[in-house]
């Protein structure tokens, strides 16, 4: 009798202890858990934006990174919110491919391959788990977590003003205000209606969720001031924008210098996807190693000489989509400048260099299985003709952080290693 007593004492101690602890987190924890008017608006300002964003699918497919694949039909895309799309008629394919595909892009044929496994073609990661339906285009779907990690939902998937490599200026030192370092290869002085290059896949370190690191081609027209016009293909590792560390294809657009137009992927309005295949966004698998497998992507980005619009394609196969040419000022007429490289944010963690790598992390010079390339940059002229560049420039920031080396010959045709790891005893 007097163990049972003694049990039913214990049970109401633990009750009353739960109560009291309960009442403490709701006095003195109050501040912690209240919802204010502010933060109350922000929430229903993020519904009404994944609202906007996630498309009703037709089927939903579960990536292994546990991404969400939404199969949206293709005429529902978040491309037709805009105002002047809304009575557009979707072009399926181009009128005219760019002449001139000499390459074969999944070889690699020169010296340095005798001596190294051959790279492969990267695909995407949720391909292992399903394919989309014809007529519908995959979505990555957004979550109310991406958007908040955002300053706002506003600004949820654009790019900070003044993020992009200018060569041509005198002072370089003006370009780190935003904390943006490059090592490019570019070319200019020309028109040019296009550019391609395949790009060896890494999953750099990333040392602050708010820094991100990416490889692309930039294709760029105006100047770089408030009016330029970008549109920019790659794969990029961005915790704050995707909510982990993986390797994600991407685009990107403008027609201000990353003001108030443009987005990454399908964050807004504008890119027009008709491919049932590949996923803007989402994880590309599988990805290079030190001194190992080596795998690469392959980008094509060019002008529709009949149509007007910039289109899109991955690989050999996939044609993804275009950019209507109305989205521009200056690129609806051609480019005037094509950068192909690397791009990371330095935000100078504890006052030192960022140790955010770029590329594999490994400088030009350690070669091929070891240091990150582009190879068979081309560009597409003025006759809609592949071409090798002539002509080509080199530009970074701070070599000793990362750097850039050219080269040309073999199947490799026009090339450049770049990249490096950041902070270092060179780059403090």
């Amino acid at each position: 009798m007097a163990a049972r007593v003694s049990t039913r004492r214990g049970v109401i101690w633990l009750l009353l202890a739960a109560v009291c602890l309960w009442c403490a987190e709701a006095g003195g924890g109050r501040a912690a858990t209240t919802t204010t008017p502010t933060t109350t608006r922000r929430l229903q300002q993020v519904q009404r934006h994944l609202r906007r964003l996630n498309k009703q699918p037709v089927k939903s497919i579960q990536s292994p990174d546990g991404d969400i694949i939404d199969c949206v039909h293709i005429s529902h895309q978040p491309a037709f919110d805009h105002p002047f799309l809304k009575n557009h008629t979707i072009q399926v394919k181009p009128a005219f491919y760019p002449a001139g595909l000499q390459f074969d892009d999944r070889k690699l044929a020169s010296k340095k391959k005798k001596k190294s496994a051959a790279a492969a073609a990267a695909a995407q990661l949720w391909h292992k788990n399903g394919r989309c339906p014809e007529n519908t285009i995959p979505i990555r779907r957004t979550k109310k977590e991406d958007v908040l990690r955002a300053s706002s939902a506003k600004r949820y998937g654009r790019k900070k003003h003044k993020s992009i490599a200018n060569p041509l200026s005198v002072e370089p030192d003006i370009l780190n205000e935003s904390g943006h370092q490059h090592a490019i290869a570019y070319v200019e002085g020309d028109t040019y209606y296009g550019a391609k290059a395949t790009i060896n896949v890494w999953e750099p370190r990333i040392q602050q969720a708010n820094e991100f690191s990416l490889s692309q081609l930039w294709i760029l027209g105006g100047s770089f001031g408030q009016d330029l016009n970008s549109i920019e293909a790659g794969w990029q590792v961005s915790p704050d924008l995707y909510g982990d560390n993986n390797t994600r294809l991407f685009t990107y657009w403008t027609s201000d210098s990353y003001e108030a137009t443009g987005c990454y992927n399908l964050l807004c309005s504008g890119f027009i996807q008709v491919n049932s295949e590949i996923a803007m966004g989402a994880t590309i698998y599988p990805i290079s190693r030190y001194g190992s497998s080596q795998y690469d992507i392959s980008l094509l980005v060019w002008k529709d000489p009949k149509e007007g619009h910039w289109w899109m394609q991955f690989g050999n196969d996939y044609v993804l989509g275009y950019w209507p040419s109305f989205l521009f000022s200056y690129l609806s007429d051609s480019a005037s400048m094509i950068e192909w490289g690397g791009e990371v944010v330095n935000s100078e963690p504890d006052g030192e260099h960022t140790s955010t790598a770029m590329g594999s992390g490994h400088f030009p010079g350690e070669g091929f299985g070891k240091a990150s390339y582009f190879r068979n940059i081309q560009v597409v002229d003025e006759s809609n003709n592949l071409r090798a560049p002539s002509g080509v420039g080199t530009f970074t920031e701070q070599p000793s952080c990362y750097d850039v080396e050219t080269g040309d010959g073999g199947h490799w045709g026009r090339y450049f290693y770049f990249g490096g790891p950041g902070r270092s005893s060179n780059c403090p």
